[in-house]
């Protein structure tokens, strides 16, 4: 698809997916019993299905304007992995790059009120999917979504932003600067009409597709009632990985994400756990340093690097080295602001 013109669904599609008082489940089983859309259309009549297209072609009119694309179920581009579920979009509506939807894919979600701990750890493990080379899938709202998002692309790399309303209307507003540079770099999509409004029962149905177009949901932060929780459901239903960040235990936005984990979800202890489950490989960088180490400071900072992330008794064993000793290193690298500490005793390379 050429993303300066994004490929548009043909008027019988878009009048399908207009139609009102005919329930998804049911233009599911039409879409695959007739495998077309015109043919649907050409027996409307004996289905019982309003025939009127005017409203169609004013829709394809608009999405033309704003460079809305929309691709029906029945389209060779459609994200194979949404093809799979139960419950399927009948119609995609996106701006940007429709590709993305089709790459490894992984989803970051989480709560809406988040802490500064649920912050840096979003933010972590989106810059460590970007390295990867993995697109980051949420739902640009606030909170964790909105660093989920940001994370990845100051690392250079790809997101998804899934909307509960319309692919025209920025939901929160606050986050129009952030949607107009996911437009630009990444892909923002939608089962929803152009033009729909945000509804409080339409983010339950767009996290349904978080978790379908992604290979595992990663909980970064959640109570209780937290949307995301319903993410992980989906995850379990369509058969997905779900990673979960364990919490403090007196804190609200924890209960949730320990409850996954007690339930069964993967813990998240080192921002490198989900790459390592899942098989991905993060690109080698080299590190250039603007400071000069020591000879011994490099050392340190090489074994960190190769690792990864690791712990004071690894690097000991490593370097031969006491626990004291290491300590003090540790802290130097600190200070020279090339390693930052992480959960307590793990140590990345920045």
């Amino acid at each position: 698809m050429n993303d300066l013109n994004p490929f548009v669904a043909s008027v019988y599609e878009i009048w399908f997916d207009r139609l009102q008082g005919i329930r998804l489940p049911e233009k599911i089983r039409l879409i695959k019993k007739y495998q077309d859309c015109a043919a649907i259309y050409a027996c409307a009549d004996i289905i019982g299905l309003s025939k009127n297209l005017d409203e169609a072609e004013e829709q394809i009119i608009y999405m033309k304007k704003h460079k809305i694309g929309s691709v029906s179920y029945l389209n060779d581009n459609y994200p194979f992995f949404l093809r799979e579920m139960n419950n399927p979009p009948c119609m995609l509506y996106y701006k940007g790059k429709a590709n993305l939807w089709n790459t490894p894919c992984v989803a970051i979600v989480g709560a809406r009120k988040v802490s500064s701990y649920g912050k840096i750890v979003s933010l972590q493990l989106a810059e460590r999917m970007a390295k990867c080379n993995v697109t980051v899938v949420s739902g640009l709202a606030y909170g964790v979504d909105t660093f989920a998002h940001k994370g990845v692309l100051e690392n250079g790399g790809n997101t998804i932003a899934v909307l509960g309303c319309g692919v025209d209307l920025c939901y929160p507003s606050s986050n129009k600067t952030l949607m107009e540079e996911i437009e630009k770099k990444g892909l923002i999509v939608s089962e929803f009409l152009p033009g729909t409004p945000p509804r409080p029962f339409r983010f339950p149905l767009r996290n349904r597709i978080i978790s379908g177009l992604s290979q595992a949901v990663i909980v970064t932060e959640a109570g209780l009632s937290s949307g995301s929780l319903i993410t992980a459901e989906f995850a379990a239903e369509q058969g997905r990985d779900i990673f979960s960040v364990p919490g403090n235990i007196t804190q609200r936005n924890s209960i949730g994400t320990n409850k996954l984990i007690q339930d069964g979800a993967i813990p998240v202890v080192t921002v490198l756990d989900v790459e390592k489950n899942l098989g991905f490989t993060a690109k080698k960088e080299e590190y250039i340093c603007d400071q000069s180490l020591g000879m011994e400071e490099k050392q340190l900072y090489d074994a960190i690097l190769i690792e990864g992330e690791t712990t004071i008794d690894f690097l000991c064993k490593k370097l031969k080295r006491t626990p004291s000793y290491i300590n003090g290193l540790v802290t130097i690298l600190e200070i020279k602001g090339v390693i930052q500490t992480c959960f307590g005793k793990i140590f990345i390379a920045k």
